[in-house]
């Protein structure tokens, strides 16, 4: 009975003190998440239904993820400059569109050209939802708000991804009607339930909605060493389905080994997320970003040493902890960096790193497996891992209280009030 106590007071913790507005945006992408079924079964599709070759999947799956690439700095902008609200209904019914589309396209230039569209409204959404967030929720809330809607993600992903078999077993075109018709979904209650967060225009010129372009951006130095230390993560990150799987085959696993190892990924991420920010939430982000920096690293390090199943489920439970830890630790870093008037472009310069980190990832773990061999990727995950922790170190070390005052480049310094979603 204590037990059940402590857990359901745990619980309410977690979720209290949070606007409404937030538990709307959450409701959004879990959603949203749930009906996510194209990406999973996308190689599948061109490849036994639609008879086509793994390399033109691959060629496919590269033009979506190009989309996304240049849709995170577009996403920022319209996010600064429309607004949250306009940029996540533009983003999600173009996405609930072209998703529709691709499931009835047959000519192979067309499929390419649509699946970049997808790839591009589905990005989009990325900088407003963040930036909203960081709009409506307290400072000293954000890392709790940023995990739970990582946690939604990752629940919704889990979900869509036993269903996407079920649904693909059945009909292929009713997997792209079903994630169009949820995205839509997300579009309506981000119409109905969602008021414009984005902060209100000072009477001063310097407030402007242009006040902080990209080229503010890419001169703040800062700024943009983090996004590069992103970089450097998601790479890490990315192995999981892209070096894993590949040096996995090569050892003599099969596809069913791989998926049992790293659904341990998918489990621990729903089942440890919350607790284990309850727990970070109040330490110091600087220590928080170099531990998961090297956790990963050598989480992916150890693989080098794993013969079994067993011992890379290990080292899965390894890095998705530090992946626990980094992702909402990442997000809210960005907030406390990003200029009040800049949010969006911030968030969407930080989204790309992680686009960019998909591209750059299946090509680098490629060339390294073939000419250098598994154990020699694993190695390089754990110098990158060390080299990012370092650099989040030294970085960091004149980081800027939440709701202090932000100076934003070239414009001087300006408090940083917190606006509700009103």
């Amino acid at each position: 009975m204590p037990y059940a106590v402590r857990a359901r007071r745990a619980v309410q913790e977690t979720v209290s003190g949070l606007p409404r507005e937030f538990w709307w945006l959450w409701t959004s992408t879990l959603v949203n998440r749930l009906g996510a079924f194209v990406a999973t079964f996308m190689a599948l599709y061109l490849t036994l239904d639609r008879g086509y070759s793994a390399t033109y999947a691959g060629l496919v799956a590269a033009l979506h993820g190009l989309g996304g690439v240049v849709s995170s700095l577009g996403g920022g902008v319209m996010a600064d400059r429309l607004g949250r609200r306009p940029t996540l209904l533009i983003a999600q019914a173009s996405t609930a569109v072209s998703v529709a589309l691709l499931g009835f396209v047959r000519d192979p230039v067309a499929i390419a050209g649509v699946a970049f569209l997808v790839g591009a409204a589905s990005n989009a959404s990325r900088p407003a939802v963040q930036a909203m967030m960081a709009d409506i929720v307290r400072p000293q809330d954000r890392i709790r708000a940023f995990s739970l809607n990582y946690w939604a993600i990752n629940l919704g992903f889990a979900v869509s991804s036993v269903a996407a078999g079920f649904i693909a077993e059945a009909s292929y075109a009713a997997g792209f009607l079903i994630e169009a018709g949820m995205t839509m979904v997300c579009a309506i209650v981000v119409f109905l339930k969602l008021p414009e967060s984005k902060p209100a225009e000072a009477a001063s010129t310097t407030a402007r909605d242009d006040s902080v372009s990209l080229g503010t951006v890419l001169r703040d130095g800062r700024f943009m060493s983090v996004v590069g230390l992103s970089f450097l993560v998601a790479l890490i990150f990315q192995q999981g389905s892209v070096g894993l799987p590949v040096a996995m085959g090569e050892a003599g696993f099969t596809p069913a080994e791989y998926g049992m190892a790293i659904a341990v990924n998918g489990v621990l991420i729903v089942v440890l997320q919350i607790p284990v920010t309850r727990f970070i939430e109040h330490l110091d982000p600087r220590r928080l970003l170099v531990v998961s920096s090297v956790l990963a690293g050598y989480g992916f390090g150890l693989t080098a040493f794993a013969g079994s199943v067993g011992v890379i489920a290990l080292t899965v439970c390894v890095w998705t902890l530090a992946e626990i830890v980094n992702a909402p630790t990442q997000t809210g870093l960005v907030v406390r960096l990003s200029p009040l008037h800049g949010r969006g472009r911030y968030q969407g310069m930080y989204t790309m790193s992680w686009s960019v980190a998909a591209l750059v990832a299946p090509l680098l773990s490629g060339v390294v497996i073939d000419r250098l061999g598994a154990r020699w990727l694993w190695g390089l995950c754990a110098v990158v891992g060390t080299v990012a922790g370092l650099g989040y170190g030294v970085l960091m070390r004149r980081l800027p209280d939440e709701g202090a005052a932000v100076v934003e480049p070239d414009l001087g310094v300006r408090s940083q009030p917190e606006v509700g979603a009103g």
